[in-house]
């Protein structure tokens, strides 16, 4: 059922026009207000100005997220089409770059790789063993662990067990004063 049965769009049409023209006019008379209308001009350019530069800004940010979201997508892919097992020096030296995190004495624990198995040998004190095993678990590259640990009480027995071969030990050395 049709309101305007002949000439239906051409009415809404013409309504939508005259409607749109009152919009327009009263915007200019708003805007072109000889008592007001230079303070409102000039808040309808501030606010343009204002918006245009945060639209700049917020345009600047998701370009910079978006390269670095790209780049590391890029490294993600790149560590994943190389060899997934390193060399075993290597891996030995990233697991005892996380000894120093997980235990008091990293110098009393031996470590050796052979293609992704670590083997663990010294001595650690009770409290230190299983954040010393996780920590090693998740060091890239590691397959398995072998735990040739010796577990002591207190710091005293592991520091008093000979440090691992291989590894330097720290000693304080007195200055002559």
């Amino acid at each position: 059922m049709k309101f305007f049965p002949n000439h239906g769009d051409s009415i809404v049409r013409t309504l939508g026009i005259l409607v749109g023209g009152l919009g327009l006019g009263a915007a200019l008379m708003y805007v072109l207000d000889p008592d007001r209308g230079k303070r409102r001009r000039a808040i309808v350019r501030d606010k343009a100005r204002s918006g245009a530069h945060e639209a700049g800004e917020r345009i600047a940010t998701g370009s910079r997220d978006l390269s670095n979201r790209a780049r590391g997508l890029a490294a993600n892919l790149k560590s994943r089409k190389k060899s997934l097992e390193p060399y075993d020096r290597v891996l030995e030296e990233r697991v005892r770059a996380e000894l120093g995190r997980a235990v008091a004495r990293p110098a009393s624990v031996e470590v050796t790789a052979d293609a992704g198995r670590v083997r663990l040998a010294g001595a650690v004190q009770t409290g230190e063993v299983d954040d010393l095993l996780s920590a090693v678990r998740g060091v890239p590259g590691v397959q398995d662990v072998e735990n040739r640990l010796e577990v002591y009480e207190t710091a005293e027995e592991v520091s008093s067990r000979p440090a691992s071969p291989g590894v330097a030990r720290w000693e304080p050395v007195e200055a002559d004063v």
